[in-house]
């Protein structure tokens, strides 16, 4: 090395300081590759994605032959740029201890280290797909060596509990939250309508069937012992093309009439609604637990060509029943609005932070609704939180405090509480605080 001319020794270095930038910005652009888009691109079988795939089955040795190959190579630097400094300085201490280290340090940071980490961390594809070809056959080469490293540094590592030779750079999987995070964060890649979709598919796992059945007293059927007169009257008022028919008590549900039958059933009674009419053209109810899961019940609905469940507790007895139209619009949203329901809101502002609320209203969809964190551990609707706050259903105007949350009765019946005012605290002092 002595025999060789200050400028070649220039090119030498140079040459090694590409070779420091190149297995840096590999390091870096292998290991900020997005792992499922690399998957997808493996599907779509891009060969620089294969290649980085392939080295990124074992980490350990992908790291190994860069960090081996960098540190070569920062060493040869450091021997390089000591004769450099020998030839420019010649026995001047003060150069060659002090302001060729600096130097030397300030060039390596600047052009082998910063500037090309910076840039595979923003272009890590197109750093690191074209440094899996020279990356595989070093990793070949050097195998014994990368071995000899690795099995020291994993022997270390088990010591602490660790293991990194069992770890796999693409083995990570999202929790759901995380997965949430992700569709809370695509941004432009999906319009507020399929974002919101998206997060309602992975909300029906936190539910159950029974935070959106129709409760019992809610449900329209047919008791087939009644007069056929008032048969005939519930079938015309009807809004629901299924109707649960049950012998006398709404628990002895015998079956499932589809209002399309009905004429099958007038032309097999000679244009007469009978009960015999009627229990011939029945289908057969389908049951479920009230704990089941909206995605499980989802499937289940599929698997059994069912649009109606009727929904028991662990007693057997009837506590509602679901559809498959409620389950889809937890995910999609309402598909139509009653008349009823455009004439009365079941939330609505009444002033001063003040919201009127009907009672039968499902928690978590006022919560929904208000961005409100109710408690929803326990009564599903608002008169259920009420009624067991109080240990009864008063029978006056009442007011009262629920954690954050101010309420008032607004409207009450004999059985229950129809409407009741509702005022979030912490709200009402943060407006105060924008006003101040």
């Amino acid at each position: 090395m002595d025999a060789l001319s200050l400028e070649q020794l220039f090119a030498i270095l140079i040459a090694l300081l590409c070779c420091s930038a190149f297995f840096s910005s590999s390091e870096t652009g292998m290991v900020s590759l997005n792992r499922y888009r690399l998957r997808h691109l493996v599907n779509k079988k891009h060969s620089g994605a294969l290649r980085a795939s392939k080295l990124l089955e074992r980490t350990d040795r992908l790291i190994g032959v860069i960090l081996i190959g960098n540190n070569l190579v920062n060493i040869f630097i450091t021997l390089v740029a000591g004769k450099i400094a020998v030839k420019i300085f010649g026995d001047w201490e003060v150069g060659n201890l002090i302001i060729m280290p600096f130097v030397l340090t300030l060039v390596i940071l600047i052009f082998a280290e910063v500037t090309p980490k910076s840039i595979a961390a923003v272009y890590p594809e197109k750093i690191a797909f074209p440094a899996s070809m020279i990356l595989r056959p070093l990793l070949t080469l050097s195998y014994p060596v990368v071995r000899l490293v690795n099995s020291v540094s994993n022997g270390i590592s088990r010591i602490f509990g660790m293991d990194p030779s069992t770890a796999s750079g693409l083995a990570d999987h999202l929790h759901p939250e995380e997965l949430r995070t992700v569709v809370d964060e695509a941004g432009e890649l999906l319009n507020d309508h399929h974002q919101g979709m998206l997060l309602n598919v992975l909300d029906l796992e936190k539910s159950t069937v029974e935070d959106i059945l129709v409760p019992r007293n809610e449900i329209t059927g047919i008791d087939i012992e009644a007069p056929m007169d008032d048969v005939l009257a519930v079938i015309q008022d009807s809004e629901y093309t299924m109707l649960p028919v049950y012998e006398g008590d709404i628990n002895e549900v015998i079956g499932i009439l589809h209002l399309r039958n009905i004429s099958r059933v007038l032309r097999d009674s000679e244009a007469e609604l009978t009960a015999r009419g009627i229990r011939k053209h029945l289908h057969k109810p389908y049951f479920i637990p009230e704990s089941t899961p909206l995605s499980r019940q989802l499937l289940n609905f599929q698997k059994n060509k069912a649009r109606m469940a009727l929904v028991v507790d662990e007693y057997g007895d009837l506590q509602g029943l679901v559809t498959l139209s409620d389950l889809l619009e937890e995910i999609v949203g309402d598909f139509v609005t009653d008349a009823a329901e455009e004439q009365d809101e079941p939330i609505t502002l009444v002033g001063g932070g003040w919201f009127r609320i009907d009672a039968q209203e499902l928690v978590r969809d006022i919560n929904r609704e208000l961005g409100w964190k109710l408690p929803t551990d326990g009564p599903k609707t608002l008169n259920g939180v009420i009624t067991e706050f109080l240990e009864h259903i008063p029978d006056a105007i009442v007011s009262f405090e629920i954690g954050n949350y101010r309420f008032q009765i607004d409207e009450v019946s004999d059985t229950r509480i129809e409407k009741a005012l509702v005022f979030e605290k912490d709200s009402a002092k943060q407006h105060d605080g924008e006003a101040a």
